[in-house]
């Protein structure tokens, strides 16, 4: 959330985009030739493309107008605004950067931006606030290719901002969560985790209009879904202390997701019985005892078998290793995220060769009904794709390949192998080396549980030194409440 004193950049790209971002040099005059903001690269020219950082390293929140990002690795600060449309924008830029802001983003728009020469600070009229934001993807609209730092302004601090950062967090935890068996990162229980984001979604309701354009804008869609998650939740509720932090967090988030369905006109029994328990209040219905987390939001435990998948082939081990888990090839929920959870054989069986590949399924996987293939290239030769069935906890497959020759069936050398996993349709192509941003989310995402886990002091998680009290929805340090249930109820799955 932006803080007192922190300054952003305000500027147009070279489609006439309007671009707000953290100022890289805060407090000097240094030009953004270098770079419009640390960390920000040119991308694609698509809104959400601008951060240089991996996309399961960003937040994207759609809203009226514009797409806000967010690193989630780092220190908090302001997101990126890629505003198509600025006047829908204006609704809520002035509540969540700042009226200095909002007049910017009008004043580049319409070419005067009367906040002074270009890299000084907001306030005072300049020649040069013409100058739009440069460094990577922005110009100077009176040179063209040439790098200018644009117009400065002072951000404030509001309420809102730690909203949007907390529902951008929401979803970015609903898609890129990085759980994982071999690595103790639990699964986040997506019921939960939805009907959180449909309260915070109605909470920023300012950011969203009715332009249709807007994904993210989906609060009646998320409680719709998951209305089995309902129960459990308002059971929680009744059996946790009133004064604890965690029932403040589950009050605000039941009266939120009930405004949304009455808002939206949604019924139903679950509905119906909580409006009725939080109409009679917390003291109604309390059970005396701790919730048993862990029996409320019980999931299957364990795998299925899952019949036809192939059997190890036997024959002699030539090769083996692990492959790249590049969790942007498939979508959420089908793979473990560990980085080691890919991993190949290369064997010959008689004159055959053959590389089988195993994949830890995500605990969540659906046993059949997933055409997901590994894709295999040898010796830097084409890739071929492998469809993979589950076996157990695996997706499994294995295909007769061309290993070189030589007497040991593998050439002079073991062969190169690389193998990758995806889904067709949903694969965007192989990305770049991102070893190093995903061990980084793994850690956020420990670290995020470990907060979680902190036991309850005098109402507070983690006593009065770590204490996150009754502003669970307006930021993103306090956990989730899938994010405490993972982290307390214990269990087998990951």
């Amino acid at each position: 959330m932006a803080g007192a004193g922190t300054d952003v950049r305000v500027g147009l790209d070279e489609d006439g985009m309007v671009l707000v971002a953290p100022d890289p040099h805060p407090g000097t005059d240094t030009d953004a030739g270098a770079g419009f903001g640390s960390g920000f690269g040119s991308g694609g020219g698509r809104p959400g493309e601008r951060v240089a950082a991996p996309e399961f390293a960003q937040a994207v929140l759609d809203v009226a107008g514009a797409v806000l990002v967010r690193p989630v690795l780092g220190a908090p600060g302001p997101p990126v605004a890629e505003i198509h449309d600025p006047v829908r924008a204006q609704q809520w830029l002035w509540a969540l950067y700042g009226e200095r802001v909002a007049a910017a983003v009008h004043a580049v728009r319409a070419g005067s931006a009367p906040y002074g020469p270009a890299g000084g600070h907001g306030g005072s009229p300049g020649a040069g606030a013409r100058g739009a934001v440069a460094g990577n993807g922005i110009h100077d609209a009176d040179a063209p290719g040439k790098r200018a730092p644009g117009v400065r302004v002072p951000a404030e601090s509001s309420a809102l901002a730690g909203a949007a950062a907390r529902l951008g967090l929401a979803h970015w935890a609903a898609r890129w969560w990085p759980a994982s068996y071999g690595d103790g990162v639990a699964v986040l229980e997506p019921g939960l985790l939805a009907l959180e984001s449909a309260a915070l979604t109605h909470h920023c309701q300012q950011l969203f209009d009715d332009g249709g354009d807007q994904p993210d804008d989906c609060a009646a869609e998320l409680i719709g879904a998951h209305p089995g998650a309902l129960g459990p939740l308002l059971q929680w509720w009744r059996a946790e202390p009133r004064t604890t932090d965690t029932a403040r967090h589950l009050d605000g988030v039941l009266r939120l997701i009930v405004d949304a369905a009455d808002c939206a006109g949604l019924d139903g029994t679950e509905l119906r019985e909580l409006r009725s328990a939080l109409e009679r209040g917390h003291d109604q219905g309390r059970t005396g005892a701790p919730a048993d987390l862990g029996a409320l939001f019980a999931r299957r435990s364990g795998y299925a078998l899952a019949a036809g998948a192939p059997a190890p082939s036997g024959g002699r081990v030539i090769a083996r290793g692990y492959g790249t888990n590049d969790w942007c090839r498939y979508p959420p929920g089908l793979v473990d995220a560990s980085e080691e959870a890919v991993s190949w054989t290369a064997r010959a069986v008689g004159a055959r060769r053959l590389v089988e590949i195993e994949a830890v399924a995500h605990v969540a996987a659906p046993v059949t009904g997933v055409p997901l293939v590994a894709e295999i290239a040898v010796n830097g030769g084409g890739p071929l794709r492998v469809p993979l069935a589950r076996r157990d906890d695996l997706w499994t497959g294995r295909a007769e390949v061309d290993l070189g020759s030589g007497p040991s069936g593998a050439g002079p050398a073991p062969p190169h192998v690389r193998v990758g996993v995806l889904l067709p349709g949903f694969d965007p192509g192989a990305g770049p080396a991102a070893s190093a941003g995903r061990a980084a989310v793994r850690a956020l995402a420990r670290r995020r549980l470990a907060a979680a886990a902190l036991p309850v002091e005098d109402g507070v998680r983690g006593g009065a030194a770590g204490a996150v009290r009754s502003g669970a929805l307006d930021g993103v340090a306090a956990p989730f409440l899938a994010e405490i249930l993972a982290a307390t109820a214990g269990g087998e799955d990951h």
